[in-house]
């Protein structure tokens, strides 16, 4: 009798060290996709309007212009778009940055609640103030080629009016690689870029294979091949889930450091102005040049000299 007990707590011991192994096998594989799976995803969106479906003149593009509240629901739409697209690829956080015109073009009250949304100017950052370290990637949608491409619908850099070329470290730059070294600064990759067909391919150029949605085909300044807005839409959507899947595949874009900046006005005088400023130095009679210790320093110079007037007020 006392060699049956014997057995049959040798059994279960046996059963219970069998068990014991299970569950912290069991818990060896599941524990890490647990920790995956609630890791915070944050990304940066960063919205300009001249690359919009449908967006092809000055109409569209300022309060003043007819088809501006129009214009508005398009470039709303594509950004959420492009927020549905980051919540399909598992977004947990969500920055929008307002970064057309007066910086208040987007309808922030057709946003998701969790979304916070930059607006209006001044900003240390330009288009991609907020963006820091803890983002994982940055979505440029709307976006338009440089002020030195010779095509792309209403192709500037900054500003149409003003700006004739912006160059980093002796390298002529769309938005899209000023917004892209800002983000390089803190670790950032971009991954997805939408606009017009030269506008992506520019931006492809410079900054490698990141995922690109043609929303429209340019033909000149002001006119071009346009998806509708709900087709573009859907096409940013499942270009940005795409993106955000595989963004490991694309690397933060580094200016190195310091970081030499040049511009060319299109007027004499605010080069000869800005060359009053111990920090400037003119190189020709409409370009100056700015070197900033990294890129947030150069952003703010880009910021002040874009924004700056004797009349500002309050």
């Amino acid at each position: 009798m006392r060699q049956h007990c014997r057995s049959y707590r040798q059994i279960a011991r046996h059963t219970l060290a069998c068990c014991t192994a299970l569950t912290v096998a069991v818990a060896a594989a599941v524990l890490p996709r647990v920790a995956v799976a609630q890791r915070p995803l944050k990304v940066y969106i960063s919205v300009d309007m001249e690359g919009i479906a449908g967006v092809v003149t000055g109409d569209q593009l300022g309060p003043t212009g007819f088809e501006y509240e129009r214009a508005r629901t398009f470039m709303t739409g594509e950004a959420l778009a492009a927020i549905a697209g980051a919540r399909d690829a598992g977004a947990t956080e969500i920055v929008v940055s307002d970064s057309h015109g007066n910086g208040e073009s987007l309808l922030i009250d057709q946003f998701p609640d969790d979304v916070r949304i930059v607006r209006s100017w001044p900003r240390p950052l330009m288009m991609m103030e907020g963006v820091d370290s803890t983002f994982a990637a940055a979505i440029f949608v709307g976006y338009h080629a440089s002020t030195t491409s010779p095509a792309g619908v209403r192709a500037h850099t900054i500003s149409s009016a003003n700006l004739a070329s912006v160059s980093l470290n002796g390298v002529a730059m769309p938005e899209a690689g000023i917004n892209a070294a800002i983000a390089g600064r803190f670790g950032v990759p971009v991954v997805f870029i939408s606009g017009d067909d030269v506008a992506v391919d520019e931006t492809r150029r410079l900054l490698g294979d990141v995922e690109g949605a043609v929303v429209k085909q340019a033909i000149s300044f002001h006119a071009a091949s346009t998806m509708t807005p709900k087709a573009a839409q859907q096409l940013i959507r499942e270009h940005v889930k795409t993106a955000l899947q595989r963004r490991s595949a694309f690397k933060p874009y580094v200016v190195r450091a310091p970081v030499t900046l040049d511009v060319i006005f299109k007027n004499y005088r605010p080069a000869e102005m800005l060359a009053f400023l111990s920090s400037v130095q003119r190189t020709t009679s409409h370009g100056i040049r700015f070197v900033g210790k990294d890129m947030v320093e150069v952003s703010k110079f880009l910021e002040f000299i874009g924004t700056y007037e004797p009349g500002l007020a309050p």
